[in-house]
């Protein structure tokens, strides 16, 4: 078990005694220490009880993509849908006793072997919060650069060139009929691909190492957007941030 869950296990299993004010501040920076703690790419492990997955932090301001993503639309994505994720996830943990101490990336890269009677809200729960995850730290503004060094060379190989690249990764994400995601992933060959996934589903439910995720749900867009996915998109490009996706791909064994 690692730092955050211990420390959350022993918040969690102090008794309910009245709170000196010393006490309260002390609880209060555990928790805040807690939720910093967590790394960009994994998500906390579970351990099968309310509150063993957390929110992570999102890591910069509300408006740090203006004018590409809004900071009304930040806002709400993180701190309202994001966190509606992580607490049906929570319940839906809690609820089947053999998932505890499973990571949600391990839960849903075996799905077969979760509980039928939670499995499609961990399938739906566990992917928004895993795909969440993964698309914060992704964000930057790029100022058009694209990504350099072994991904590019990789990019380049199997697509022909990074705009070839950009236009498969539009048009998955244009195509994608309702609410879903456009990835850029890679596989145990070390292949690269563009896909898509509806819903909250996630290519790592199909032994796939997510690299990049554009998320096409209406939450994502819809406040600046409307019903111009086009529109987004192509700001989307504008918001990548490539060292990240670059060091995904060196971790996953690129």
């Amino acid at each position: 078990m690692g730092y955050t869950n211990i420390a959350f296990a022993i918040f969690m299993n102090t008794p309910p005694v009245p709170l000196t004010r010393r006490e309260a501040i002390r609880r209060a920076a555990l928790l805040g220490a807690m939720t910093a703690f967590g790394s960009t790419f994994s998500v906390a492990r579970g351990a099968g009880a309310p509150g063993a997955f957390s929110l992570p932090p999102l890591g910069y301001a509300f408006d740090a993509l203006e004018p590409y993503i809004d900071a009304r639309t930040m806002e709400i994505h993180h701190d309202k849908h994001h966190a509606a994720y992580v607490a049906n996830l929570n319940k839906a943990v809690a609820e089947a006793p053999s998932l505890a101490g499973k990571s949600v990336e391990a839960l849903l890269r075996d799905l077969d072997a979760v509980p039928e009677s939670v499995r499609n809200a961990v399938r739906n729960n566990g992917g928004g919060h895993a795909n969440h995850t993964l698309f914060w730290p992704q964000l930057k503004k790029n100022n058009g650069r694209g990504p350099a060094g072994e991904l590019a060379a990789a990019i380049d190989r199997k697509f022909g060139g990074f705009a070839q690249f950009q236009r498969q990764l539009t048009d998955a994400a244009t195509r994608q009929f309702g609410s879903g995601w456009a990835w850029l992933t890679l596989d145990r060959s070390n292949e690269l691909a563009v896909e898509s996934t509806p819903n909250q589903d996630t290519p790592l439910s199909k032994g796939r190492a997510p690299l990049l995720g554009l998320d096409v749900w209406e939450h994502a867009y819809y406040l600046k957007y409307q019903n111009r996915r086009p529109e987004y998109i192509e700001a989307f490009h504008r918001v990548i941030d490539w060292d990240v996706v670059a060091e995904r791909f060196k971790q996953a064994g690129g």
